[in-house]
């Protein structure tokens, strides 16, 4: 099992910047690609950022690119999202999410309870 906890939400005013954090426990984090998603009222969850286990690969959301950096530190077992120029079409609960790297056909089988960000114009 791995055990995420996300932090660092809040209210922001558009055109801010917040960093979440997920910090997880329970299984060797550099095994484990990770990823931030986030649901928004009435709209499917969707992948905002992903990183792999080695933190050389990322992928983003064309939404997010080049506003936000996903970035790991291993030996803090920790995720982080840097999210820079927010709209308000950022608003939504963000969770972060874990997959076995190491494992054939994984998908991101751990999460956090989610940190809501909201966003005002």
């Amino acid at each position: 099992q791995v055990q995420l906890v996300e932090s660092g939400g809040g209210l922001v005013q558009a055109g801010g910047s917040l960093r979440l954090s997920c910090a997880a426990s329970g299984r060797t984090f550099s095994l484990y690609d990770m990823g931030w998603f986030r649901q928004a009222p009435g709209k499917e969850r969707e992948s905002v950022a992903t990183i792999k286990y080695h933190g050389g690969t990322t992928n983003y959301a064309d939404s997010v690119k080049g506003r936000f950096t996903i970035s790991r530190d291993n030996a803090k077992n920790t995720v982080y999202l840097q999210m820079n120029s927010l709209k308000p079409d950022d608003t939504a609960l963000y969770y972060c999410a874990a997959r076995n790297a190491f494992k054939s056909g994984s998908s991101y089988d751990y999460w956090g309870q989610g940190t809501q960000i909201t966003v005002s114009s």
